[in-house]
């Protein structure tokens, strides 16, 4: 949807900008920009053209250099009127809509925040927030109404904004979200970024991380806009998508602590989904889990993905010990656990962890499952 997403925030710019084409754009600033209207309009079309090649050309370390010309030159050459810029506007997102259908799923490309890349949802998602958020500005500019459509805004919200609770509406939670507005019992945001999902590459796979968009679709019984294998995805990434869903709607969810999607690099199929149950606690703990279609066991994908996640996130500051519960039957999984490095925790150690959640006390040996790794 991203690429339709594009061009209707695109032409819901432009209509915006046709109500007001006859007024004084270059004196006129935006609210709360140090930009004229005219320079915020150029803005939006260079993020298109920026994003598209980008995208187009899988740039892995800075931006590709675009740039927008609307003043003319010396000579008096073209100079683009506010029509004319209107149809910049939407011929750029006409550009940009196109790459986002042509590039392929699992295309990635350079963006500083926070984990150095986007895919085609992230980058269809920051084009979209750039022409909602600066058609508001300049409506504001010009003292004119602008509500931006609802769809488009939760997009946004799910796709880049994992980390903002759900609100009333999702027009005006983008807008508390990125400072332009308030909502009753929220601070005002004063600083704010959007974030990209994560990935993590390994020798056969891509750890993708799962946004709230997706994982609302994967609970649903949706793909969750991946492409699964034919037995996939299991009943356990869908139980998790959901948990995710639910930390999301509650204002807890952390992005990186959240589920990811394990995609073969050979062929970009799906074939399973691993994750955290929730943010480390004050302790520095945190769970993990995952799972696998059928299809794909046996073949040392869980354990290859294990590794990666347990690596990256013991490599942080704020996690210094990791635990996985493993049924005493699952003999598979109690040896998936043990290659990537966890041991049996004692019954000790056990109890602790099952009193400190506090659980029922265990009984019995039997009902001990837990596997632990921490630093090196």
């Amino acid at each position: 949807m991203g690429a339709q997403y594009v061009e209707e925030a695109a032409e819901s710019c432009a209509a915006l900008l046709r109500t007001v084409v006859d007024e004084d754009w270059e004196n006129t600033d935006a609210a709360g920009l140090e930009w004229s209207c005219r320079f915020t309009a150029t803005h939006v079309a260079s993020d298109f053209l920026g994003y598209a090649g980008n995208l187009a050309s899988r740039a892995q370390t800075s931006y590709v250099p675009f740039d927008i010309t609307v003043d003319g030159d010396e000579k008096g050459n073209y100079r683009a009127d506010n029509a004319g810029l209107i149809d910049v506007v939407t011929t750029t997102g006409a550009l940009f809509a196109a790459t986002l259908r042509t590039a392929p799923r699992a295309a990635r490309a350079y963006h500083p925040y926070p984990f150095r890349s986007a895919n085609r949802d992230g980058f269809a998602a920051m084009g979209i927030a750039e022409a909602l958020l600066h058609t508001h500005d300049i409506a504001q500019g010009f003292g004119v109404p602008y509500e931006a459509p609802a769809e488009l805004a939760e997009y946004v919200l799910t796709t880049i904004f994992p980390g903002v609770r759900p609100g009333p509406a999702p027009w005006p939670t983008l807008l508390w979200a990125t400072g332009r507005g308030e909502l009753p019992g929220r601070a005002r945001v004063t600083e704010w970024r959007w974030c990209n999902n994560l990935v993590l590459p390994t020798e056969r796979l891509t750890l993708e991380g799962v946004t709230p968009a997706a994982a609302a679709d994967l609970a649903a019984g949706g793909d969750g806009g991946f492409d699964w294998v034919a037995d996939g995805p299991f009943e356990g990434t869908r139980a998790a998508a959901g948990m995710m869903l639910k930390a999301y709607e509650s204002g807890v969810h952390r992005p990186e602590f959240g589920v990811f999607a394990l995609v073969r690099r050979e062929d970009d199929r799906a074939i399973g989904g691993i994750g955290f149950h929730g943010a480390p606690d004050e302790d520095g703990r945190a769970e993990v889990g995952y799972d696998l279609a059928e299809s794909a066991r046996g073949q040392g994908y869980a354990t290859e993905a294990l590794r990666a996640l347990s690596a990256w996130a013991l490599d942080r500051d704020d996690v210094r010990l990791l635990m996985a519960t493993v049924e005493e039957t699952n003999h598979a999984s109690q040896a998936v656990v043990t290659r990537a490095g966890y041991v049996r925790a004692t019954i000790e150690e056990q109890r602790e962890v099952h009193a400190q959640e506090q659980h029922e006390p265990l009984e019995k040996e039997a009902d001990l499952r837990l596997y632990l790794r921490g630093r090196d």
